[in-house]
Formats: C-alpha cells, structure tokens, sequence
C-alpha cells in the first residue's frame, strides 16, 4: 500500500466525522530566503497548539514529481514515495510535535529547492504554504559586478552604445540603467541565460546621447534580499558625433541635387544618342536589304531570259533533227 491509498483511506474516514469543506490557510511567513549549503526550516504550526506526535503530516511541493517532501504518518517517517532528491536532506523534529511545530527543516539547500513548500494535515484539513528562496553561495561572499564596455556608436543618433553583464547571480535578478542624475534609462530588454546549477547572467545594452556629465551607471539588484551591485562610467565628449547644424545640412542637400540633376541629364543625354544610333543603323540596313532585294530581282529577270533562250535553241534544234531525218527517209526510199 503506497502513501497515496493510505492518504485516501484516512480523508475518506475523515469524511465521516467531520464536516465537508477545504482545507484552510493560514497566516504564516510567505517566504523563506537562505544561502545554498546552509540549513533552513521551513515553519509550519498548529493553531491552537495541540500535540501532533501521532498526526499525519505531509510536506510536499506541487511541481514535484513525486511531490512529496517528507511525510510523517501517524508518528514515522514514510518515505516510500518521497521524492528522492530530498532522502537524507528533509525531517522534522520529534521533540517539537508535542508543541504543535510541525516545521520541516531541509538540510545542505540547493538552488534547486527553491520553490513553494505546501505543508497539509488531513487530520486537521489545514495546509500551510512557504516559498523558499535559495540565494547562490557567491552572493554571500561577494557580489559579482557588472562590467561595462563601449560597444560602438550610433550616427542616427549621435550616441554612444554601451553593454553591461554580470555573471553568477541568483535568484533571478534585474538589470537597469541610470543616468548621472540617478534617474532610470529605457535600455533595450534585458538577456539572461542559466548554467547547469541554475545561476544567471545577464546582459543590457543601452544608447546614451551627451549629456551635462556623462555619467552612466549600471545596476543589478534582487528585490528579493536587498542584494545590489553597480558599476559607474564616464563617457568623454570626445565618443559622441556631433550633429551637423543647419547651414551645413541645406549647402549639402543643394549640392546633393545639382549632383542628381547633373547625373540625369547625363543619362537622358546618353539615352538619345543611343536611340538616335539605333535609329540611324537601322535604316542603313533597311536601304541594304531593299538594294539587295532589287539586285536579286535583276539577277531573276536575266536568269529567266537565258533560260527562255536556252529553251527556243532547244527547240530549233529539235525542228532541224526532225527535217534532216525527214530529207534522209526521202532520198533512201
């Protein structure tokens, strides 16, 4: 009989001697915030204090497959169907049951126990919810700062592009920009990207124009422990393009169309001598085909009088064979 048949037959029997209704929530802290490798507990009380030494109590977080946390039934440890990445790391204090502290305590935390912890009593139909948020070991020491460096400049605006990143963060954290007055910029979204452990870096990149001081600053921070870094930089005037004035802009946009005016009249000039090219070597081989044609209508005309006097000599000569046959019948006869 696995945990969840037994926890089905004991909120079955439930059902009998008490009333229908969900389980209730209580008031207690909403989250819990500890370093990776330390030790935390996780609270959970009944209210009023009663004793819980042979109460059923399961520990469990909903994304979990199993969810299961830890699970005192009726006074052991059940841990048939506990998650296996808290076996060894999760219990409760026996001496604090008596008291109604049904707290959970996780011990070595990793960044993957970070997450909402439900604490539930069938007996009692009450569950507790906790988050724990679990800050990585490098935050605790020091703090990775963000660096910044130029990237690059941009001429439509006549900026300077700077990029900010900062490595091994957690929890998740934000990247902003301010200005020298520690007002907050509007920098493009930031990048993130985790490792294997599920620690974060992230990345902005931000176009400022010149300003009184050009002082920028680049800041990460976690609302969720008070944690913040920042880095400061000075941008020389040097690094900005300065925008053309007027005068300048209007002298090259005249000179930029007489330039075009010149280049169309070049090609249209261009066009019309090379139609009238065209134009002029197509009648010269027009007046060549019409001369050849007539040519070869003489050289037809003459060919056909030689034929026809070829043809009349013929037939003179036939006339002559046939009176010399005829003279030579006579005379032998």
């Amino acid at each position: 009989m696995n945990l969840l048949s037994i926890i089905a037959g004991t909120g079955f029997l439930l059902l009998i001697f008490t009333c229908k209704g969900e389980a209730q929530q209580t008031d207690l802290p909403q989250s819990v915030t500890v370093m990776v490798g330390e030790d935390v507990v996780l609270p959970c009380f009944l209210k009023p204090p009663k004793d819980a030494t042979k109460m059923t109590v399961e520990w469990g977080r909903p994304d979990l497959k199993p969810r299961f946390v830890f699970v005192n039934l009726d006074g052991k440890e059940y841990s048939a169907d506990q998650n296996e990445a808290f076996r060894g790391r999760s219990s409760m204090i026996p001496e604090n049951l008596k008291n109604g502290d049904v707290s959970l305590k996780l011990s070595d935390v990793r960044i993957s126990d970070s997450g909402r912890y439900r604490c539930y009593l069938p007996r009692e139909k009450k569950e507790y919810f906790t988050e724990l948020v679990v800050v990585h070991l490098q935050l605790k020491c020091s703090a990775s700062s963000p660096g910044i460096s130029l990237s690059g400049l941009d001429v439509s605006s006549s900026g300077v592009m700077l990029d900010c990143s900062a490595a091994g963060w957690y929890p998740e954290p934000e990247m902003f920009w301010l200005d020298g007055d520690g007002n907050i910029m509007s920098p493009g979204a930031a990048e993130k990207s985790t490792d294997p452990d599920g620690v974060y870096t992230v990345s902005s990149r931000v176009t400022v124009e010149k300003r009184n001081n050009n002082n920028f600053t680049c800041r990460v921070q976690q609302r969720d422990i008070n944690q913040s870094r920042e880095t400061h930089i000075h941008v020389p005037d040097g690094f900005f393009v300065p925008q053309p004035d007027c005068n300048s802009f209007n002298i090259f946009a005249v000179i930029l169309g007489l330039m075009i005016l010149i280049g169309a009249a070049a090609f249209i000039w261009k066009w019309r001598k090379t139609e009238i090219s065209k134009k002029k070597l197509k009648e010269e081989v027009n007046e060549e085909k019409k001369q050849l044609m007539t040519k070869e209508k003489e050289n037809l005309s003459e060919k056909k009088s030689e034929l026809e006097e070829e043809r009349k000599l013929k037939n003179n000569l036939k006339k002559r064979r046939h009176f010399l046959h005829d003279v030579r019948y006579f005379f032998s006869n």
